[in-house]
């Protein structure tokens, strides 16, 4: 968590000097070397049929193409920290699907935190003034895109559990990375952007090759493998950490001011994921012991 928490301030350094579509193609490909030494020493390269490669181009669609360009593009304008605060709300967008498409119950205590989550958001981006922001826009123009980014992360979320079902957790990441970073190719061929990597400087390249080593690849694979020990809820838990790391390294690095008004914010966002988690679980337990009796 601490180092994803770094990934908005490592992606804000780096969108200073390249084209945010430079940062992507160059992170990934970086991230997808790494993964494919792991999965090619724990023997999970294979692909066994066309349906396995296009469910992993889906997810590689929505998880890296479309979902970092969102953010990346999004971090030109908005926040670090920002950022940070705002991808933490997926657990609200997950929630408002299931209840649209899946016709998952939402109860009292899950719709109040989805109202602070609301109301957390609308503080974050505004620093404070809704009023203002209600008057006169949202916020940055990137603070849209990555708000865009949540419910898209949410989608992606419940594409991948069927497949994680079937593959293992490093096949599924390496092969999500690689179509990623393929369709992302597309866009970065076309408009020749391979000329502006003469334009970053140390801090640049420091901060793309720690995108694709420690976010891209590591992090993932130490993420998944907590799934292993701990229960899902346990490992959710720590992804509050996320934001609050990302605020204090952009306060740190890219001297982002730390206003009352976004923790505050940031608070009301995390206690409405809080509570939309704690019962979400719950109703899906009633659900099952109602099914089992």
């Amino acid at each position: 968590m601490t180092v994803w928490g770094g990934s908005f301030i490592a992606t804000k350094i780096a969108v200073a000097e390249v084209s945010p579509i430079s940062v992507i193609w160059l992170r990934f490909l970086i991230g997808w070397i790494v993964l494919g030494w792991f999965a090619y020493r724990q023997k999970e390269l294979a692909l066994s049929s066309w349906k396995d490669t296009l469910q992993f181009t889906w997810l590689g669609f929505l998880g890296i193409t479309l979902h970092q360009w969102l953010q990346t593009y999004g971090l030109v304008t908005a926040q670090a920290s920002t950022t940070a605060w705002l991808v933490s709300t997926a657990p609200i967008f997950m929630a408002l699907m299931g209840w649209l498409f899946l016709k998952e119950k939402i109860s009292s205590q899950i719709a109040a935190g989805i109202l602070l989550a609301t109301v957390g958001v609308m503080m974050v981006v505004s620093k404070g003034e809704i009023r203002s922001m209600l008057s006169g826009g949202f916020g940055q123009p990137g603070d849209m895109l990555v708000l865009l980014s949540a419910p898209n992360w949410a989608v992606y979320s419940a594409a991948s559990r069927p497949v994680l079902q079937k593959h293992s957790a490093i096949k599924v990441t390496f092969y999500m990375v690689f179509f990623g970073w393929l369709l992302s190719s597309f866009q970065f061929v076309a408009g020749r952007h391979w000329s502006e990597f003469g334009q970053l400087s140390m801090n640049g390249w420091i901060s793309i090759l720690f995108l694709g080593v420690f976010c891209s690849a590591l992090a993932n694979i130490f993420y998944n493998d907590g799934l292993q020990y701990l229960p899902a809820t346990q490992v959710g838990i720590f992804l509050y950490l996320e934001p609050l790391v990302a605020t204090l390294i952009a306060a740190g690095l890219l001297s982002e001011e730390i206003m009352l008004a976004t923790l505050f914010g940031g608070g009301l966002i995390l206690a409405g994921v809080w509570l939309v988690n704690r019962n979400a679980a719950d109703l899906a337990n009633d659900q099952k012991s109602t099914r089992e009796h």
